[in-house]
């Protein structure tokens, strides 16, 4: 097994465990509003991945077996015999391959904003993200990645968030931001999705460049027990710009398989 570290949680509500796993450069926080709306129904597992917030920031790079080890070691820790997991964008490739290394533990695997399926122009269009915040550094292509992650209306709507969002980068360590991008970047779930017993459910906003409707719906005929939701309008930070679109959805597909 990978060597784990003891990452940061929280824990609120009570029912089934569902864990949480936040994607590139975020935090645990960004779950708060789908923590509200599910607080009553279930025990609600938010923790900040390697690198990120308050936990441990050990040397890269890092590996999504790492990270894999990192959930499993959190849900020994608190006891949990089976888990729902659900994850956005790198943390929707955590969750299915901690599902695949832990089959038996998994009750049910949400797969938001995510990606399998990749092109070589996909790939391309990646590595030339990676390439130029290696060059430049991270912050001074923020702008880039704003504007990949939120619609224009949005981003006009609510600096403040945005603004937040952009402090949450300027706080991850550099070194470990290009660590897990090249995570997200370089992993291809799709010789493996088939393997996936568990329910899975698949949402992706519309206008999501690199998490878009063709690699979702690859995803969903890969996965025998899956459910496909494309949300109209929305790029990539459904958990920041479309918190109440995503609720219903994820309430009504948990309530299915507890």
């Amino acid at each position: 097994m990978s060597q784990s570290v003891d990452v940061s949680y929280e824990i609120t509500g009570q029912g089934p465990a569902l864990y949480m796993v936040h994607g590139i450069g975020s935090r645990k926080t960004t779950w708060s509003p789908l923590v509200e709306a599910l607080k009553a129904d279930f025990t609600c597992v938010c923790y900040d991945l390697r690198g990120h917030g308050d936990s441990p920031v050990p040397d890269v790079p890092y590996s999504l077996d790492q990270l894999v080890a990192d959930l499993e070691a959190l849900r020994h820790q608190l006891g949990h015999e089976k888990i729902h997991v659900i994850g956005h964008s790198l943390g929707g490739m955590i969750g299915p391959a901690y599902a695949r290394a832990h089959p038996h533990r998994v009750l049910s695997v949400g797969l938001l904003s995510t990606a399998a399926g990749r092109n070589d122009e996909d790939r391309a269009k990646l590595k030339a993200v990676g390439d130029a915040m290696r060059e430049k550094g991270v912050m001074p292509v923020i702008s880039t990645l704003v504007a990949r992650w939120y619609t224009d209306a949005f981003i006009e709507q609510r600096p403040d968030l945005i603004e937040m969002r952009k402090q949450q980068v300027a706080d991850t360590p550099e070194p470990v931001f290009l660590s897990v991008f090249d995570i997200y970047s370089t992993t291809e779930m799709g010789p493996w999705l088939h393997e996936l017993e568990c329910p899975c459910l698949i949402l992706t906003g519309a206008e999501d460049g690199a998490c878009n409707p063709r690699l979702n719906k690859f995803m969903a005929a890969q996965i025998s027990n899956a459910e496909l939701v494309i949300l109209d309008g929305i790029k990539h930070s459904i958990l920041v710009e479309g918190p109440e679109r995503v609720i219903p959805h994820l309430k009504t597909f948990l309530s299915r398989h507890c």
